[in-house]
């Protein structure tokens, strides 16, 4: 079973929750709970002059609203979520970020906060 930690900030202190398994819902709602502090780093995206996923030099960047196909970028630039059960979820973590990775067949990437 996949696990995930969501940070919270109150008063400047990281607090983490655990929850059990990472959903669409679980994604959104560390999207809301970060605000302002989002981070965005894509890995891989569709490409299709090739006819599949490539990977891409990428780092993280604070996330940029969008109003274009809202259903799947959640109003996020760098976003792209295929729904029907077709997104796979993980933890990430490293030494200065966490936050959940994605990944489906348009592509991966992650979202993530400073710790």
């Amino acid at each position: 079973m996949l696990y995930i930690c969501v940070p919270e900030r109150d008063n400047n202190n990281l607090i983490i929750t655990v929850m059990k398994k990472i959903t669409r819902a679980t994604f959104k709602s560390f999207i809301r709970k970060a605000g302002d502090n989002l981070l965005i780093k894509v890995v891989s995206e569709f490409n299709g002059m090739v006819d599949g996923v490539e990977q891409v030099e990428d780092s993280f960047d604070k996330a940029t609203k969008t109003d274009s196909n809202v259903k799947n970028t959640l109003g996020f630039v760098g976003i792209w979520l295929v729904g029907s059960s077709r997104d796979y979820f993980t933890h990430f973590e490293d030494n200065n970020y966490i936050g959940i990775e994605y990944s489906n067949c348009c592509g991966s990437g992650i979202i993530a906060v400073e710790k």
